[in-house]
C-alpha cells in the first residue's frame, strides 16, 4: 500500500525515527528503521515505543487496580504468609509494606523497627521507610522517632534520597510541635529542590499553622504548574493534589 507514493512501511518507519530522534534514542535506531522498515519498525514498536507509552502505563495502571478491587488484600495474605513462613528481614520487610499500604501504620511501623535491629540497621531505604511508618502514627507520637531515623540518614549520606528526607524531615519537626524548624526546613527544601511535591507540602503545612500570605503566594505558582499538566502528570499526583486542595479550603483567609 502506497500513500502519496510512499510505501507504507516507509511511512511507519519515518514516524518512528522522528520519535527516536526527538527521544534521544541511540543512532543505531535510524540505521535499523531505514535499513529494515518493516521488521525495524516493529522490533522499535515493542523494545523502545509501547514500554514507554502512555498506554502500557494506563494498562498497568489498569490491571492493578483491577486487581486490587478484585481481591485487595492478597499482597497483604501473600506477604504475611511468606514471613510466617520464612521470617526473613526481607520478608519482614514486604509485609511492612504491605501494611503501610492497607493503613495499618501501627504494625507496620513495628515491622520496620524490628528490620532495623539486625544485619539491615544501617540499610537507608528501610530507615526511611520507618521514618514514613512513625510520622504516620496517630497524635505525631512517632515524630521523635522518625526525626532519629532522618538524622542517622543525614550523616551517613546527606546525598541519600535528599528531596525525600527534606519533607519528612519537615514533617517531623512540624509533628513535633516545632514548627519554627519545619518553616525553615520546608523553605529550604523548596529554595533547594523547587519540584511541585515541595511547593504542595509546604503549603499544606502553612495553611494549617495561620500563614495565610505564604499559602497565596504557594498558590499562585501551584495553580500555575497544575494548568500545564498532562492527564498522566494528573493521575500520578492525584493523591497529593487532594490533600492541598483540602487544606487551602481549610486555611484561613490571607494574613500573617
Amino acid at each position: 500500500m502506497e500513500i502519496f507514493g510512499i510505501g507504507l512501511h516507509i511511512l511507519i518507519a519515518l514516524f518512528f525515527a522522528i520519535h527516536a530522534v526527538r527521544n534521544g534514542q541511540q543512532i543505531y535506531w535510524l540505521l535499523i528503521l531505514f535499513s529494515f522498515p518493516l521488521l525495524g519498525s516493529l522490533v522499535y514498536f515493542f523494545v523502545i515505543f509501547l514500554p514507554n507509552s502512555g498506554f502500557q502505563q494506563g494498562a498497568k495502571k489498569a490491571a492493578s487496580v483491577a486487581a486490587q478491587t478484585l481481591d485487595p488484600n492478597r499482597e497483604l495474605r501473600t506477604a504475611r504468609d511468606a514471613f510466617d513462613y520464612t521470617p526473613t528481614a526481607q520478608n519482614q520487610m514486604r509485609l511492612a509494606a504491605a501494611l503501610m499500604a492497607k493503613g495499618d501504620v501501627v504494625q507496620a511501623a513495628q515491622h520496620y523497627e524490628a528490620c532495623l535491629t539486625g544485619p539491615f540497621a544501617a540499610d537507608l531505604e528501610i530507615r526511611l521507610n520507618a521514618a514514613r511508618a512513625q510520622l504516620a502514627l496517630p497524635h505525631g507520637s512517632g515524630a521523635s522517632t522518625a526525626l532519629g531515623h532522618l538524622v542517622f540518614i543525614r550523616r551517613s549520606d546527606p546525598h541519600f534520597r535528599p528531596e525525600a528526607v527534606a519533607l519528612l524531615t519537615a514533617q517531623a519537626l512540624a509533628a513535633a510541635g516545632r514548627n519554627p524548624e519545619a518553616k525553615a526546613e520546608y523553605g529550604a527544601a523548596l529554595a533547594r529542590f523547587g519540584s511541585f511535591e515541595c511547593r504542595a507540602e509546604y503549603a499544606i503545612w502553612a495553611a494549617s499553622h495561620d500563614e495565610g500570605a505564604l499559602v497565596q503566594e504557594l498558590r499562585v505558582e501551584l495553580e500555575r504548574t497544575m494548568e500545564r499538566w498532562s492527564r498522566h502528570t494528573r493521575d500520578i499526583n492525584a493523591d497529593l493534589v487532594r490533600r492541598l486542595n483540602g487544606a487551602l479550603a481549610r486555611a484561613p483567609a490571607g494574613h500573617n
